[in-house]
């Protein structure tokens, strides 16, 4: 990074964090609403639809470190990020399109492959924008507050996109009508919901290339010339940097987050469909909570970040905002919250998501945060700056966690014995109480034992600061024996 760099303009910010709407669609339509159209529109089993989905996320979670790596030790006029940026944009918007288009006449089975298939190379393309984009912010910034501050930018636009996608969808496309009282239940809806998706995917990912294009100049590069040795090298160097203890933290943190977030995301339509029988426009509104949590998280992740420490709020706000999200499941399994129609009842869901996302939200930009420190702390221990191996690893972890989250979502559907196409007034109270009895406990333990990891994570805004510094003592002590003749191997730049 060039010593001289110019502060980071609105432009380069506000152009940064859109980027994350490429992920944000992409998400809200896959984790929410893939398993809901194949299962209840196509009719397709939910553990055919879950298995399929399932894998897809496997698979992609083995590619991203692969990315991850790749864009380490690219060395292009364009600097190691931007070319996979641009790259990824057309093959990802259309790939999401193809999704939503499976061909007639096919069996189950067939069907599963072809979830399988489009939902993988979809994936695996918004790897190839999201893990260069995400590991650019060590590269944006080395200020430990000002990271938290990006990373709130990034959240907000990945909340924005995903559910301010759905919202415009509820309201426009799944309308409700005589033959579909419940607009997300009309096969006719879902090609404009595809269309407006996929332009969507592919505005923000031009755009946020274009945003940052001017900071190329003065973002890390890599200099050197790429590890020779091969596969086995590649995966070696990956390995020791995946030993550091504050990354270590925060991945066994984040399995069981994403387990419980991918849990959630695949069952949330099904209670709000059938435990509290919404329609299109109530769901709609409700989708607005988030983006409020996501505008409330934003400017409050940087304050408790200084005023508690990012490890500290990251456990307090995880495990806390989740019992308030489970609440009105767990007054709903004991009889004790409002019967669907009720007056207040959409009001205090609003109110619940707009306060228990707020402080997920927190957590997950202060975490996102710590994994940008690890950067630097591992490339004290082990003489590389490798920013996108560990955000490609975080990718792999989060990807395979959503995978078994959606999975389990599958699974505990079947275990419920809920029927196919299934109609409102068909589902009955054993089946809602079977969901909510497999849901609520299982919830509760994965968010629980993944904030106990969070204790072992060691990097505190000193130590960050002390890493800094450490670098680029060994920086310009490299550059002298560079200079000099010598070699001395000090961490790429």
């Amino acid at each position: 990074m060039a010593d001289a760099a110019p502060a980071l303009s609105r432009l380069n910010r506000v152009g940064y964090g859109f980027g994350a709407s490429v992920n944000g669609v992409k998400n809200a339509a896959f984790s929410t609403y893939l398993m809901l159209f194949y299962n209840q529109v196509i009719g397709i089993p939910a553990a055919v639809v879950g298995a399929a989905i399932a894998a897809t996320l496997i698979i992609d979670a083995f590619a991203d470190p692969f990315i991850g790596r790749w864009s380490d030790v690219t060395k292009s006029k364009w600097g190691r990020r931007h070319p996979f940026i641009y790259a990824s944009a057309i093959p990802t918007a259309f790939f999401f399109l193809f999704a939503w288009f499976p061909p007639t006449g096919m069996t189950d089975t067939q069907t599963g492959v072809w979830i399988f298939t489009t939902a993988m190379l979809t994936r695996v393309a918004v790897s190839f924008c999201e893990i260069p984009s995400s590991a650019m912010a060590t590269e944006l910034s080395e200020d430990y507050n000002e990271r938290t501050k990006l990373f709130s930018l990034r959240y907000w636009w990945g909340y924005a996109g995903a559910y301010g996608f759905t919202a415009f969808a509820l309201l426009v496309f799944f309308v409700s009508t005589p033959e579909y009282p419940r607009g997300q239940l009309n096969p006719d809806s879902y090609a404009s919901f595809a269309y407006l998706g996929g332009a969507i995917i592919l505005v923000a990912a031009l755009s946020s290339g274009l945003a940052t294009h001017n900071r190329i100049p003065y973002l890390r590069q890599q200099l050197a010339e790429p590890t020779k040795g091969g596969l086995t090298t590649h995966l070696r160097e990956m390995f020791e940097a995946f030993r550091n203890r504050g990354f270590l933290a925060i991945f066994g943190f984040g399995v069981l987050k994403y387990t419980a977030i991918g849990l959630y995301s695949a069952t949330t339509l099904y209670f709000s469909t059938y435990l509290f029988k919404l329609q299109g426009p109530v769901l709609a509104l409700l989708t607005f909570d988030s983006l409020i949590a996501a505008s409330l998280a934003a400017p409050l992740a940087p304050y408790f970040s200084r005023k508690l420490g990012k490890r500290n709020s990251s456990m307090f706000f995880a495990f806390f905002g989740v019992c308030l999200g489970l609440s009105p499941m767990v007054l709903s399994y004991f009889d004790l919250f409002m019967e669907p129609g009720h007056p207040l009842l959409v009001p205090t869901l609003f109110a619940i998501g707009a306060f228990y996302g707020a402080m997920v939200a927190i957590s997950l930009i202060n975490t996102s945060s710590m994994l940008a420190d690890v950067v630097e702390d591992s490339a004290v221990e082990t003489g590389r700056h490798t920013a996108g191996t560990f955000f490609a690893a975080a990718s792999f972890m989060q990807q395979c966690s959503s995978a078994l989250g959606i999975f389990m979502a599958g699974l505990i559907l079947t275990w419920s014995k809920f029927p196919e196409k299934a109609k409102p007034e068909d589902v009955t109270d054993a089946m809602l109480d079977s969901l909510l009895i497999h849901y609520i406990p299982t919830v509760i333990v994965l968010w629980g034992l993944g904030v106990m990891f969070l204790l072992f994570y060691p990097i505190d805004k000193a130590r960050h600061e002390a890493n800094v510094e450490r670098l680029k003592a060994l920086e310009a002590e490299a550059k002298v024996k560079e200079f000099e003749g010598a070699s001395l191997g000090a961490p790429a730049r």
